[in-house]
């Protein structure tokens, strides 16, 4: 009889997730069948072999209450598998029920596999995934005229082309890079199931990172976004306040201050997760943060900004229109102002680490406050530091307004 069981396989980077599998055991024959999901080595009973569910972060719990159950429905698929072959009475192969679970092979189409993907990343809770690959989808779909292909004619020459097309639209270096990563990391994930053959499509196409424009201002036009007289435009002065919340907490992504819980403030110390990386951060709390909390009535709300305001209405989906909001309206307070480039939310950030770095703070500090992990390039040989290092490095800045 045929055995089913997951299993995690902790990553060999510290703090990134490790991956979730199937073992089929038949006839003394193992065999692994990966399942595409990730969770952390502490969301994993390895005595129970079931994942443990965090009660005290509710999008991270509704992650991983769909992963369980998504491996549960699996898992009875496998068992299905195995049951029928038991039903035949004929001796069978462990791969036998590896490639009955996994349905024919080769035959898949790339397009229609990719939004099947996207679909699957939805009902695991992986919305920033799956609207990248939506995004990245679409492109590829116009350049294709929405016609599809075998998974098996995604080639180095098809790749090729498409880099080519997207340069004759006008498409720059590091966004066709963007748009490759991401098609590879879908075809990627094709092979992993065994859907194809891995024929390396993208050795040949564009898929680092080149030089960017500089997206940072001077200080003193910090001074003058924080000076300047709003009070006639009132979504304007919103914007601008959470754009200097941002700078203020250390260049905090939107996505971070739209989660913010009022709870995450305690004793003078804001603690939160990030929701890129889920690594937790904390900062110590400044007077120019709280008199922009001051402005807002957020009663009856557990949020800190007035971001996500209806508990009752999709929160993501509320999130994305005030972070379009935000920027645009941050857009003219930039031409306003006649600042040299777009200016955005993410201006915050680059700022914050580049006047940091002007004032003689040292790399691995700034990295430790932006909260960047072993995927970015900004931390470089840190591996720890003390939080009121980098607390003293944030006064510093905020001292220069």
């Amino acid at each position: 009889m045929a055995t089913v069981k997951v299993k995690f396989r902790a990553s060999s980077k510290p703090g990134k997730e490790g991956t979730l599998f199937f073992q089929v055991i038949h006839g003394r024959v193992t065999r692994q069948i990966a399942t595409g999901y990730k969770i952390f080595e502490s969301e994993w009973d390895a005595i129970g072999s079931e994942i443990i569910l965090t009660d005290n972060e509710p999008l991270r719990h509704g992650y991983l209450l769909s992963v369980k159950e998504a491996l549960a429905a699996e898992s009875s698929k496998l068992k299905g598998v195995i049951a029928r072959l038991d039903k035949t009475g004929n001796n069978y192969s462990v791969e036998k029920i590896v490639e009955l679970s996994n349905g024919p092979k080769n035959c898949d189409n790339f397009i229609a596999f990719a939004q099947r993907l996207i679909s699957q990343l939805k009902q695991i809770g992986k919305r920033r995934t799956a609207d990248t690959y939506t995004t990245v989808l679409n492109s590829f779909k116009h350049f294709r005229g929405e016609q599809d292909l075998l998974l098996d004619d995604v080639d180095s020459s098809l790749m090729m082309e498409y880099e080519t097309w997207l340069k004759e639209n006008g498409i720059c270096k590091n966004t066709i890079s963007f748009y490759m990563r991401n098609l590879r990391a879908i075809y990627n994930r094709a092979v992993e199931r065994e859907l194809t053959a891995q024929r390396f499509p993208f050795k040949h196409v564009y898929t680092g990172i080149d030089k960017t424009v500089k997206r940072a201002v001077p200080i003193k036009i910090i001074r003058q976004i924080k000076e300047l007289d709003l009070t006639l435009s009132p979504l304007l002065d919103y914007a601008r306040d959470l754009f200097l919340f941002s700078f203020y907490t250390r260049g905090m992504s939107f996505v971070d201050m739209s989660y913010l819980k009022k709870k995450d403030l305690q004793n003078g110390i804001l603690t939160y997760r990030r929701q890129k990386t889920n690594q937790q951060l904390s900062i110590k709390w400044e007077q120019p943060m709280q008199d922009i909390i001051d402005k807002y009535d957020t009663t009856g709300s557990p949020y800190l900004l007035p971001i996500i305001r209806d508990m009752d209405r999709d929160q993501r989906k509320q999130y994305k229109n005030a972070s379009h909001l935000v920027n645009n309206k941050l857009k003219k307070i930039g031409e306003q102002l006649g600042v040299g480039i777009p200016l955005t939310t993410y201006v915050a950030r680059h700022t914050w680490a580049s006047i940091a770095k002007s004032r003689n703070i040292p790399v691995s500090t700034i990295s430790e406050a932006l909260g960047h992990d072993s995927e970015t390039t900004t931390r470089i040989y840190l591996t720890s530091l003390d939080t009121s290092s980098v607390d003293k490095a944030n006064s510093i800045v905020l001292k220069l307004l």
